[in-house]
């Protein structure tokens, strides 16, 4: 049977902001977070709140150049998040093990965009959301000047009990499937797959 459900991928800055708030939830990893895990330069974003990481990142929707990044909509329901931004916006990123042994491009390059985060919502998953997201995260870095899109996804055929919550990364065949090539395998479940814009 052919998926006929419409999915559209919209700026994080283009959409109202309860749109967001349903992405994230009320409960699990995104809830907590929301995207700032690789944003601040030491693990201190452990101790904020769930309501001032929103915050943050609804100030870094409103004060960057371009948006942190996309939401995608399953008909009129938000359905998805993705992030995509410049790298050197990742502080904590460009330290990680992943980055450091694995990427070949210079951190403070500013043309590498990196695809850090997926975040589908339950009753939304396996079917196709993070497909759009990502296809939406290339559009969005190559719109806004991007040379490369990095990801950092999880290779599950090296980590097939992975949990939907350790995939946030993405997965390694997902990458694939969208023509990035990938670059090194910085760790045993963990590739660096690049996009050339």
């Amino acid at each position: 049977m052919e998926n006929t459900e419409q999915i559209t991928v919209t700026s994080v800055a283009d959409v109202p902001w309860p749109d967001v708030r349903t992405v994230f939830g009320t409960r699990g990893y995104p809830s907590r977070c929301w995207c700032q895990y690789f944003k601040p330069p030491t693990s201190g974003w452990k101790q904020g709140t769930p309501e001032e990481c929103s915050a943050l990142l609804r100030q870094q929707v409103v004060a960057n150049a371009h948006a942190p990044g996309l939401i995608a909509y399953v008909g009129d329901e938000p359905a998805g998040w993705c992030a995509i931004e410049p790298r050197p916006n990742y502080s904590r990123l460009r330290r990680t093990k992943v980055v450091t042994q694995g990427s070949r491009e210079d951190p403070d390059d500013a043309s590498v965009w990196a695809v850090t985060c997926f975040v589908v919502r339950i009753g939304f998953r396996r079917r196709r959301v993070a497909n759009a997201l990502l296809a939406g995260a290339v559009d969005h870095a190559r719109l806004h000047g991007a040379r490369i899109v990095e990801a950092y996804p999880v290779d599950v055929s090296a980590r097939p009990d992975a949990a939907a919550a350790d995939l946030y990364h993405g997965a390694l065949s997902q990458f694939v499937k969208a023509s990035f090539d990938v670059v090194s395998h910085p760790t045993d479940h963990r590739a660096v797959v690049q996009l050339t814009l």
